[in-house]
């Protein structure tokens, strides 16, 4: 999920499926280089970025109306064929826009691997519906299956358990409006059945996949095990990362507190990862997961990292003048012009986990007042 910055564009519609709520924060940056025009979301076009790596593009239906899908052109004990990196949502436009790229793009040829790079549905949501029709086992991290397997299948449960409860209370949060929110995501359409088995991915995994070598390059924050994969060729001097959530052109990856892990701290997990790709080659070819391809890494990583110091400033500015506040009101301001129930999800989690990193650095402290709420304020 994207974050929800304090000057995005205004909030999706109140019918759109408030999971995959991605406002996009659209950060023009002159130090990004985007050699390709994308294809249309419908299947019938694809752009080849790299010998053997088609990029197409599968529909959805909200405020960033799609997800970027690759085929690489693979070749194994059977003959040549193709392996798929992510899917798009569980919706019946997908499957038919599926239909069409198999028509049009796969020259007569199986795909024999499917990699999910994560367990959030729209890069996972088919992955049973592509393993059925295809016959394509699905590839993907340990945390990531067991994470689509313990929540992506169904809806949260009604009614919510007293941990759940008591995380939003404590976040200053009242019962009505936390069933709100919750209520909203029950109605969620898109969540897909769950393959029963996969195949696991472990960072430092090497895949051989066509003439090219994919090292498994794991990042945190976004989600718990998100696979990246990247190529480098000492031959062609040609180096790929496939970065799916983990490094996007022009939005910033949702990094949360949840009421599963309410005392981690996912940003420091974050800005870990993104330093372990800034060592990557700077002119690497970036296949992200959504937007456009482009060149550019280090210059996105720093703006990532500039993204974050502002959040933090906002944060201490805040704590400055007002003295002490709940993570409501900090969200509050943090994101003000939120528009629905369900969008205060993200943008409360965003918060927490500002706060989180403030407090593992001594920044700031959190105390657990008498009404139950907590309470954080600067440590100095």
């Amino acid at each position: 999920m994207a974050d929800i910055g304090r000057d995005n564009i205004a909030m999706s519609d109140a019918d759109m499926p408030p999971a995959l709520r991605r406002p996009p924060r659209l950060r023009a940056s002159a130090s990004l280089e985007y050699p390709f025009t994308p294809p249309s979301a419908d299947g019938l076009s694809a752009v080849e970025v790299a010998a053997g790596i088609l990029w197409l593009r599968q529909p959805m239906p909200m405020a960033l109306d799609h997800i970027n899908v690759y085929l690489l052109r693979d070749r194994d004990a059977q003959g040549d064929c193709w392996t798929l990196v992510d899917t798009g949502l569980n919706t019946r436009r997908s499957r038919e826009v599926w239909e069409v790229i198999a028509q049009r793009h796969l020259v007569g040829l199986p795909i024999r691997r499917l990699i999910c790079t994560h367990s959030h549905y729209d890069h996972s949501g088919l992955a049973d519906w592509i393993g059925e029709r295809f016959g394509a086992p699905m590839f993907m991290t340990h945390g990531e299956y067991f994470l689509m397997r313990g929540l992506m299948g169904s809806p949260p449960p009604d009614p919510l358990p007293a941990s759940d409860m008591l995380f939003y209370r404590r976040a200053g949060m009242g019962e009505a409006q936390v069933e709100a929110m919750f209520a909203e995501l029950r109605r969620d359409p898109f969540m897909p059945p769950v393959p029963g088995s996969y195949q696991r991915l472990r960072d430092g995994d090497r895949l051989r996949i066509g003439e090219r070598d994919w090292q498994v390059v794991v990042g945190e924050g976004h989600s718990p095990e998100h696979a990246c994969l990247y190529s480098a060729s000492e031959r062609t001097a040609e180096c790929i990362l496939i970065s799916g959530d983990q490094l996007l052109p022009r939005i910033t990856s949702n990094v949360l507190v949840s009421s599963i892990e309410p005392e981690a701290n996912p940003l420091q997990l974050w800005l870990a990862s993104l330093d372990r790709l800034d060592r990557l080659a700077p002119d690497t070819l970036v296949l992200p997961s959504h937007e456009r391809v482009f060149r550019g890494l280090h210059a996105r990583v720093e703006e990532l990292r500039a993204h974050h110091r502002q959040q933090f400033e906002l944060l201490r500015a805040e704590l400055a003048r007002s003295g002490a506040a709940t993570a409501l009101e900090l969200m509050q301001v943090q994101f003000p012009r939120l528009r629905h129930a369900a969008d205060e999800l993200m943008a409360l989690g965003e918060t927490l986990a500002h706060l989180s990193w403030l407090r593992h650095e001594g920044e700031v402290r959190r105390v657990l007042d008498d009404d139950g709420c907590h309470r954080f304020s600067l440590a100095t």
